[in-house]
């Protein structure tokens, strides 16, 4: 099976404690706490960013969106559900950058979001334990909760009957994942940082999964910009066997970048 290390942002995530990275970057290895959807292979958020410190140690910190902790929901349910993923990974970024204060506002503006969208209470707790953990340099415990709050949001609005804003959710942190990953893999080029890039199965499940949302979302302006973006971005990611070149790295990060600008910005 195809190691698709993005879907992370996707998946249920796994929230129990997490090993310590491989001392050895292997892209066809299975990681113990991985997950099989549609079979594809989903590990866990520290099995990526463990890749990237592997390709070069990024310097998290300036890579960080530090307006996204401040953010306020605006606009309407697909724009919150998006925003809402977009911030939960940026508390990935934020951890990897040891920010106490960034997670710490982080965990606020995940709880502030979840409660315009109805799911405050299946995330009050995981919030509330991201702000204490970070509080404390609990690292591993952040990466923990900050996984089962996305799983925990997902689960939330898939009881509300509203499954579509649950895959915006997902959708949102796999945008501003991308962008990150896009960023690192443009500037300081390899092929295992490629091979991180190399998502053409994930970009059609987005791309069916949206176009068959009901038409009051699908054809929402915001989540048509989306479904325009992932279009863009799929030719970029490479065939079956074709390899993500620098250049497109450098194109994946400008479409998910301008999208995530996209999502966050006033209606």
């Amino acid at each position: 099976m195809k190691l698709n290390p993005l879907l992370f942002f996707f998946a249920a995530a796994v929230a129990a404690p997490l090993p310590p990275p491989a001392q050895q970057l292997d892209l066809d290895k299975l990681p113990s706490q991985s997950k099989v959807i549609d079979q594809v292979v989903v590990p866990v958020p520290s099995e990526v960013f463990a890749a990237l410190d592997k390709l070069g140690k990024p310097r998290w910190a300036g890579l960080i969106h530090r307006e996204a902790s401040k953010a306020k929901p605006v606009g309407e349910a697909p724009q919150i559900a998006l925003m809402l993923g977009s911030i939960i990974a940026e508390g990935f970024i934020a951890v990897e950058a040891e920010d106490t204060d960034e997670v710490k506002d982080i965990g606020r503006a995940i709880l502030s979001f979840s409660n315009a969208i109805g799911v405050r209470k299946a995330v009050v707790r995981r919030a509330n334990s991201i702000i204490e953990f970070a509080d404390k340099k609990k690292w591993l415990q952040v990466r923990g909760e900050l996984d089962g709050a996305l799983n925990d949001v997902r689960e939330a609005m898939v009881e509300l009957n509203s499954e579509s804003l649950a895959h915006l959710v997902s959708v949102g942190g796999w945008l501003r994942g991308t962008e990150v990953v896009a960023e690192v893999v443009g500037t300081d080029y390899s092929r295992d940082g490629a091979e991180l890039l190399h998502q053409p199965g994930l970009l059609e499940y987005f791309q069916r999964t949206l176009a068959g949302m009901k038409p009051r979302l699908r054809d929402h302006a915001l989540t048509s910009k989306v479904r325009k973006g992932l279009a863009d971005i799929r030719p970029l990611a490479g065939g079956d066997d074709a390899r993500v070149s620098q250049k497109s790295a450098k194109e994946i990060a400008v479409v998910a970048g301008n999208l995530v600008k996209a999502i966050s910005s006033k209606p």
